[in-house]
């Protein structure tokens, strides 16, 4: 028992003497700023120690697992399991998810477990009732401590540091008007280790703000620790109105170390939901054209995409996958690929998996970016997109969906954009697959006959209805409800009944279009069998 208590007063006075050595050092950035620059924070403060203590024993917190941060989903907990490092992740059988007020207490099996998100674990829970705390427990070892809770729509959710040492937060609950800056004064950016102590909080200027995207000026202070200081959060303050929630953490660098510049000349950066059984297809097709390499944000799936992605990988292709659980969020999904993408590739396509790049003539599309842009102010392509139909079928077409769906729309609706990630606008602002650009650089739209997307929308009833179950532009998680009813995400004539019409099979058929389906069986077909690569037996 000596024993014990004498490393624990070890263990304190160790803590204490690197507590006031940070605050020293912190305070002392803080002043070389005040004389050397025009940015004045307003106080420094002292961050206390990870909340995490990876110590042996056999309660959960014991083993060094405890719960990060909880977020409260319209439809569902989203728990963020916190892990030492290389510890292994836990099952779903291991976990039980829990709900407790002052008078009960209730478990239920998770929903799903999701895979690494940065550091931590993904567990979804069902949404709790009234009055009741959610939480998880872990079956052979007991309950977890709930960890703290916040609703997603008033949360600063990522963060990122920029190459110019700005810091990029991503936040829910502003409100901000699409595709337009908004005005910086009424805004600050915070950064502590616990926001709801206001005088332990360092300030910082917002340079810019848009959508859901806040860019600060970060302390210098906060740079010295390159992210290595694991309790720091940053969010976003409504002057006379408070701080938002946060579990934004900025240790994430958009610049690779080491540095590398344009390793590629066409990459991919797409957004997805239990798509995994479309990704051969998709990239074995666009590999063949001339991208090389792809970003991949998986927004909750649910399927083997981790294996598939492996299985790709395997035979060559260059793929990145990013846990993205956060809903609604394609925009800023975007924004934040197009920082990850800017170093590795000079141009970058913003495509989804059910949409493919059409070139009617042949040619390879990094020739196509390159005859098109050969004027230096042109850094973004607009592609046209054209809707295609279930084509008459009733069942997913075996050989993939550039050969089974051949029938579309007459016009072309919106299009899809390839930019250049250096040359996009400080705020990062998209709207509809395209960004807005910095200052004296323009677009270009590229004729139909040289390049055209094969939007393969609206597919067999089965694929349709799984796609769209949150892609309503308000967030919806039953379809019934009747809510943005005009979107364009919703199918036209299908208002808010998740029902299949009679019809379905032969709806958006105007024009029989073969030109895709024909390149692809001519390219890929097996001479002897007449199979295609991603064909599943």
């Amino acid at each position: 028992m000596k024993d014990r208590r004498k490393r624990g007063s070890l263990l304190l006075f160790s803590r204490c003497a690197l507590a006031l050595l940070f605050i020293f050092g912190c305070t002392f950035s803080t002043l070389r700023l005040l004389f050397t620059e025009r940015y004045h924070p307003n106080l420094v403060s002292s961050w206390r120690t990870s909340p995490v203590e990876v110590i042996s024993g056999d309660s959960p917190t014991e083993r060094g697992v405890s719960i990060g941060e909880t977020v409260l989903f319209p439809d569902q907990v989203l728990i963020l399991l916190k892990y030492p490092p290389s510890s292994p992740l836990l099952t779903k059988d291991e976990i039980d998810c829990v709900y407790s007020s002052p008078n009960t207490s209730r478990r239920s099996s998770a929903l799903s477990i999701g895979g690494e998100y940065l550091d931590h674990q993904i567990v979804r829970c069902e949404i709790p009732a009234r009055g009741t705390i959610p939480s998880v427990s872990l079956k052979a070892h007991g309950d977890l401590p709930p960890g703290p809770t916040h609703e997603w729509k008033s949360l600063a959710y990522e963060a990122m540091i920029d190459r110019d040492n700005t810091t990029i937060v991503f936040v829910k609950g502003l409100n901000l008007r699409s595709g337009r800056s908004s005005n910086a004064s009424k805004f600050q950016c915070v950064y502590g280790s616990d926001l709801s102590n206001r005088q332990l909080l360092l300030s910082s200027e917002v340079v810019s703000i848009a959508q859901e995207i806040v860019r600060c000026r970060t302390p210098l202070s906060i740079l010295e620790h390159k992210g290595k200081i694991d309790s720091l959060k940053v969010s976003v303050k409504i002057k006379g109105r408070g701080i938002l929630g946060s579990i934004a953490r900025p240790g994430l660098w958009a610049q690779p170390d080491p540095p590398v510049l344009n390793q590629h000349l066409v990459c991919v950066c797409t957004m997805l939901r239990n798509q995994a059984r479309f990704l051969p297809e998709w990239v074995m097709y666009h590999a063949r054209i001339g991208v090389e390499r792809w970003f991949i944000y998986d927004n909750n799936s649910e399927d083997n995409i981790e294996e598939i992605i492996e299985l790709l990988t395997d035979q060559g292709f260059k793929i990145t996958r990013y846990v993205w659980p956060w809903i609604k969020t394609q925009e800023a999904g975007f924004a934040h690929c197009a920082l990850r993408a800017r170093d590795f590739c000079k141009w970058v396509a913003f495509i989804d998996v059910d949409e493919f790049l059409h070139l009617p003539s042949g040619t390879n599309l990094g020739s196509i970016v390159n005859n098109q842009t050969s004027r230096p102010e042109v850094a973004e392509l607009r592609v046209s997109c054209h809707n295609f139909g279930p084509s008459g079928l009733k069942q997913v077409p075996p050989k993939g969906v550039t050969v089974g769906y051949t029938c579309r729309l007459g016009v072309p609706e919106r299009h899809k954009s390839i930019v250049q990630p250096d040359k996009l606008n400080p705020t990062l602002i998209n709207v509809v697959h395209h960004f807005h650009l910095k200052d004296g650089f323009k677009h270009l739209n590229v004729d139909r006959n040289l390049m055209v997307i094969n939007h393969y929308k609206f597919q067999v009833w089965e694929v349709f209805k799984e796609k769209f179950y949150r892609r309503v532009a308000t967030y919806v998680s039953d379809w019934q409800q009747d809510e943005n009813v005009g979107s364009k995400d919703r199918a036209p004539g299908l208002g808010t009944r998740a029902v299949e019409p009679d019809d379905w099979s032969s709806r958006f058929c105007e024009i029989n279009d073969t030109g895709l389906r024909d390149w692809v069986v001519k390219t890929f077909s097996d001479p002897f069998t007449g199979s295609l690569p991603w064909q599943q037996e």
